[in-house]
This record gives C-alpha cells, sequence and structure tokens, in this order.
C-alpha cells in the first residue's frame, strides 16, 4: 500500500521532513541525545565522518566508532520530539522513499538514548549511570496508537496507579521494557533502572515554583512503588516514547542517562559534562558491540 505524501513528507533533496537525513546515510545503530550541540561532542569519538545535517533542533552525523558505522542524532526535548524522531528514522529503514510502499524485509535499528536525569532515592549518588530497563510513559503518548496493551506492563501499571491514587484528570501511564540485547549490554556496568518520562520538568515532575500540584505528594508515593524487584528511580523527558515506539515498529532501543541532580537529597551538579562524556564513550562501545 502506498503511503499518502500527506502522512510521510518527503523534502525535495529525498531526506524525511524534520530530521532532513536520507535513508542511505542512516546507520543501523543510533545514538539519541536531547541537546543539539551535544551531537558535535559525541561526533569528536567518530572516524570517517560521512555529513552533517542540521535542521531546527535536530542535527545529525554519521561515523564509525571502532568499525560499526553509528548515527548520531539531537532530538530536542521531549516525547512530542520523539514522537517524531522515532517515526522519521523508522520510515528511513523501512520505507522505499521512491515507491512510499514498505519494504518487504522489515530492517531492525538499534537505538539509545544517552542523557541527563534526576534520582529519586537517596543512594543513587550523582554521576551515576542509570539504565532504563523499565520507562513510565506519564506523557500519553503512546495511547494514541493502536493496540498500547501489546507493549505495556499491565500489572505493574495497575499497581503503580493503585499505589499513587492515579489523578483520573492525568494521561493513563504505560511501562514498557527496553530492549533485551541494549538491557544485557549495560547491566553490568549501570543501576537498574525504572524510569518514569514526564512531559514537564516542573509540574509533571514534583517541582513547586508558583503553581501547586494536582498530586503534592508525588514524590514521595513515586519513591515508596515497589514491584516485586523494581523500584521507581528516576525522572527524565523522553525514554518512554523511545522504548514505546520502538517496541511498536520492531526495533531495539533504550536510555541510559548521568544523575546530575538528586531529588530526594535535594542536591544537584550543574558540572557534569566530564561524567556525560564518560558516558557518551561507554554507550558507544557498548553500540560498537552489537
Amino acid at each position: 500500500m502506498r503511503i499518502a505524501e500527506s502522512e510521510l513528507i518527503i523534502n525535495d533533496d529525498g531526506s524525511a521532513f524534520h530530521i532532513h537525513m536520507k535513508p542511505e546515510e542512516l546507520a543501523d545503530n543510533v545514538i539519541l541525545v536531547g541537546d543539539p550541540g551535544r551531537v558535535d561532542m559525541v561526533a569528536e569519538f567518530l572516524d570517517h565522518k560521512e555529513f552533517r545535517h542540521q535542521s531546527r533542533e535536530f542535527v545529525s552525523v554519521t561515523g564509525q566508532y571502532d568499525s560499526k558505522r553509528i548515527t548520531v542524532l539531537s532530538t530536542g526535548i521531549g516525547t512530542d520530539n520523539i514522537d517524531i524522531v522515532m517515526n522519521e528514522l523508522d520510515a528511513l529503514a523501512n520505507i522505499d522513499f521512491k515507491t512510499r510502499e514498505v519494504k518487504p524485509v522489515h530492517r531492525t535499528l538499534n537505538i539509545l538514548r544517552v542523557g541527563t536525569t534526576g534520582a529519586i532515592h537517596p543512594d543513587i549518588p550523582l554521576g551515576s549511570f542509570i539504565f532504563s530497563e523499565i520507562s513510565v510513559g506519564s506523557d500519553g503518548l503512546l495511547n494514541w496508537y493502536a493496540d498500547r496493551d501489546k507493549i505495556n506492563i499491565p500489572e505493574m501499571e495497575e499497581a503503580f496507579m493503585k499505589h499513587t491514587n492515579w489523578d483520573s484528570h492525568l494521561p493513563s501511564p504505560y511501562f514498557v521494557k527496553a530492549g533485551k540485547n541494549l538491557t544485557d549490554k549495560f547491566s553490568d556496568c549501570t543501576v537498574k533502572g525504572v524510569t518514569i518520562s514526564a512531559p514537564g520538568f516542573y509540574g509533571p515532575q514534583g517541582r513547586v515554583i508558583r503553581i501547586p500540584l494536582a498530586m503534592p505528594d508525588m514524590l514521595d508515593l513515586f519513591e515508596s512503588f515497589r514491584f516485586g524487584e523494581y523500584r521507581i528511580t528516576n525522572f527524565e523527558m523522553e525514554s518512554s516514547a523511545v522504548a514505546g515506539l520502538s517496541a511498536h515498529l520492531g526495533h531495539n532501543a533504550g536510555t541510559v542517562c548521568c544523575v546530575i541532580a538528586n531529588r530526594y537529597l535535594k542536591s544537584s551538579n550543574p558540572d557534569y559534562k566530564p561524567q556525560i562524556r564518560k558516558l557518551v564513550e561507554l554507550s558507544l562501545q557498548k553500540m560498537s558491540e552489537l
């Protein structure tokens, strides 16, 4: 079936509408970063860089790390941008841009988001690396797609909503596992994470400036939640959409973040760039082994 021009917009140069990449420019292994400025930092570790594209907050480079071809792409902030990036990456991999038809053989991407996060337990120190084994979408994005329950963990969702007395005005949360191959790769060098992916930085992460919260005890409820061996470990703003859309589209994806704030201890480290470089190098090494 041919995909209409209104549904998948392709630029005149044959690139995807927002991220401005062409199908042949996409590697099988992809690192996503939020900050467009971080793309060039990651690219410092790459050899044989093929190109550099920039359109709005979407900056991309493809090169090689330890003889493995890797694409680095910035997403900006939020799951709404991840919706754009994930759908366009999948289109580059699995849609024939000339015929606008789905390719007969599915191409699976390995996608890793590398970012920053805030921990919510006192035993997770600043500078720690958390891999989001499970991501909790409080953003509602996956609820716009059919069959969200096929990728969700319904028992965990039910227990979480009951424990928190989830406000009915908020989007229904969804719980999604990261790709097993990435989970295994990072299991020996990171904290096992259950990550709340919030649709904002302030209220949705329990910060109060001038507007009171709908769930004033949210942080305490998240910190005290347990489901078997799992506990909520941290906040960030993209992992649920990365994991959820990848699961729908048949890709292997995960998120690993450096802790730059601890909400329980009310501490932060604004000088986190050296730790981010260490995390980037670790991530490139693990991705090159896939």
